[in-house]
C-alpha cells in the first residue's frame, strides 16, 4: 500500500517548524499532544484546502481542547507551484489566523514516509502514536454546503471516547501532492480506492 496502514506507528521526522525550531514526532521539539495528534499534509494553492480552512480553524479549536495537537506538513514541490514555498505558507498563516504548527517538508521524506496522496491528507494518531484514521475530513472539502459526512470529526470523537474508529480509513479527496519527480497528476493505481476504482471501471458512479 502506499498510505501506511492503520495501526502503524507514526513515521519520525526532523523538520522546521513556523515557529523557528525543527520539530519530531515524539524526539526533540516533540509535536505529539497528550491524548492524541492529527497530522495533515496541505498546502497554500489548492481549492481542496482552501474550501475546507475555516473546517479546519474549527477542528484545531476543538482538537486542542481535547488534548490532541494538529500540525500541518507542507510537501508540495515549488518550482511548479511557488506559492506554495514556505515563506509563503508563514504569510498565509498570518494573513488567515491559523494558529496550528505548520512544517516544511520541502524535500518530500516525511510525505513519502507516511505515503500522503493528496492535499488535504489526515493521519490521527493515538496518544501511542499509532495510527488509528487516516484519509479525508468529510465528503466536500471543497463546498461546506455539499457536506453530508464527518469522518475525520467522528474519529476524533471515538479516540476521546477510547472506542473503536467507525471508519478508519477513507479515500482523500483533494490535488495530488506535487511531487518533485513525477508528473503534476501522478497517482499509482492503488494508492486510491476511488482512482483505481474510476480506472478499472470508468462509469462507476459511488
Amino acid at each position: 500500500m502506499f498510505t501506511i496502514p492503520i495501526g502503524s506507528k507514526a513515521p519520525e521526522f526532523n523538520l522546521p517548524g513556523s515557529d523557528g525550531r525543527n520539530h519530531s514526532f515524539f524526539g526533540e521539539n516533540p509535536v505529539s499532544g497528550k491524548n492524541g495528534t492529527l497530522i495533515f499534509f496541505t498546502c497554500n494553492h489548492c481549492p481542496y484546502v482552501i474550501g475546507s480552512e475555516a473546517r479546519m480553524k474549527e477542528l484545531f479549536t476543538e482538537v486542542a481542547g481535547q488534548g490532541i495537537s494538529m500540525v500541518a506538513i507542507h510537501s508540495n514541490e515549488t518550482v511548479g507551484h511557488p506559492t506554495d514555498t514556505f515563506p509563503l505558507v508563514l504569510e498565509r498563516m498570518k494573513e488567515m489566523g491559523f494558529e496550528w504548527l505548520s512544517l516544511d517538508d520541502i524535500q518530500q521524506f516525511t510525505a513519502r514516509a507516511y505515503g500522503a496522496q493528496r492535499t488535504p491528507h489526515y493521519f490521527l494518531f493515538d496518544a501511542n502514536g499509532s495510527l488509528v484514521y487516516s484519509g479525508r475530513m468529510d465528503n466536500s472539502p471543497r463546498d461546506v454546503t455539499k457536506v453530508e459526512t464527518h469522518e475525520l470529526h467522528d474519529a476524533v470523537e471515538d479516540l476521546i471516547a477510547g472506542r473503536p474508529m467507525r471508519l478508519p480509513q477513507t479515500d482523500a479527496i483533494g490535488c495530488n501532492v506535487k511531487w518533485w519527480d513525477m508528473d503534476a497528476h501522478w497517482m499509482p493505481g492503488d494508492a486510491c480506492d476511488l482512482d483505481y476504482l474510476y480506472q478499472k471501471f470508468p462509469t462507476t458512479k459511488t
